[in-house]
């Protein structure tokens, strides 16, 4: 597959793999299936897997590092903090803050490693920025774990243009994590992109399929009780039906080129520049394996330019977050 560079110190797949569906949000989770997928990722070239200590609370590190132990030293693992939360029985919670402490910083990492099983955390991200810790203490923090080889690189996920500056003069950000696809596409219009550019940071779209809406093949009204989506506004009647008719321009694209409308998503996404890296989720293997293939489709100009024309902001249906989750984001 296609190498990428994130910054100036790690290479990794043109595509990477988002691990946290595996684990919570969307519907029933199956280990076996998901070692399987995680398996197949491998197979199939990708390096890039992205976990979070909250992703099914601390059951997403756990799988990756069992599953991917044999393969670990040519993988680039990343995980997350930032976030406080609820537990309950079963081991998974509700989100309930933020927690950018050095402290935190420190004793996440610590146990992350152990999840991981591994002796190095590639790419450590600060999951969300704490309004109540200057960015300047967490990102020392971390920086500190760079120091004593317990982390490879750092990264930042949604935060501001101004905040990743901050950070980058306390120390060398490699990549910057944010939602980017053709519904949601902030980061090109709120200096974000960039000042990733700018700064020659890597820049990592998560939900770069709109998580799975892009497709064509979610049903928002079959969506389990316990799928994160059904929170989510864009998901809601009110707006699912204006966004289907966007969906439809993605799928005309896509019937033309003989392609599915997931890989003309991915493979928009994938042409915003060679500094981007895009980790789609995938909980079966035919998935996977159609996402991947996504690397090797070319766009036209002219196929880019009806896409973005559809998709324009002003034409996408409801936030991408409720307000109390959205709140968090871009500090």
């Amino acid at each position: 597959m296609e190498q990428r560079k994130l910054g100036a110190t790690l290479t990794v797949s043109a595509i990477g793999l988002g691990c946290m569906g595996l684990s919570q949000a969307y519907g029933h989770q199956d280990e076996s299936a998901s070692v399987a997928t995680l398996e197949r990722a491998v197979e199939l070239g990708v390096t890039f897997f992205d976990t979070a200590e909250v992703y099914g609370v601390h059951h997403n590190e756990t799988l990756l590092g069992r599953a991917l132990k044999p393969f670990r030293d040519r993988l680039v693992i990343a995980t997350k903090f930032g976030f406080t939360y609820s537990r309950d029985a079963n081991g998974f919670g509700e989100i309930t803050g933020t927690d950018g402490t050095p402290k935190n910083a420190r004793a996440v990492a610590e146990a992350s490693l152990k999840r991981l099983q591994t002796d190095v955390i590639d790419l450590y991200y600060l999951h969300r920025a704490d309004p109540a810790v200057p960015i300047e203490d967490t990102v020392g923090a971390m920086a500190a774990l760079v120091a004593e080889g317990k982390v490879r690189a750092l990264g930042l996920s949604e935060v501001s243009a101004e905040t990743l500056r901050r950070a980058h003069a306390t120390h060398p950000i490699t990549a910057l994590q944010s939602e980017y696809s053709l519904w949601t596409r902030d980061v090109e219009t709120n200096g974000v992109l960039a000042a990733c550019r700018e700064l020659g940071v890597g820049f990592v779209p998560f939900s770069p399929l709109g998580r799975g809406f892009l497709t064509g093949q979610v049903q928002t009204e079959t969506l389990g009780q316990d799928d994160f989506r059904r929170r989510l506004p864009r998901f809601q009647p009110e707006h699912a039906e204006t966004n289907r008719k966007l969906v439809a321009v993605v799928e005309g694209v896509a019937q033309a080129k003989g392609v599915s409308a997931a890989q003309v998503a991915l493979a928009w996404v994938l042409a915003q520049g060679q500094d981007i890296v895009p980790i789609p989720g995938a909980k079966r293997i035919p998935n996977l394996e159609q996402n991947v293939a996504a690397t090797g489709i070319t766009l036209t100009a002219a196929e880019r330019e009806t896409l973005e024309r559809a998709f324009a902001p002003e034409n996408v249906s409801g936030g991408r977050y409720p307000a109390s989750f959205s709140a968090m984001s871009e500090r």
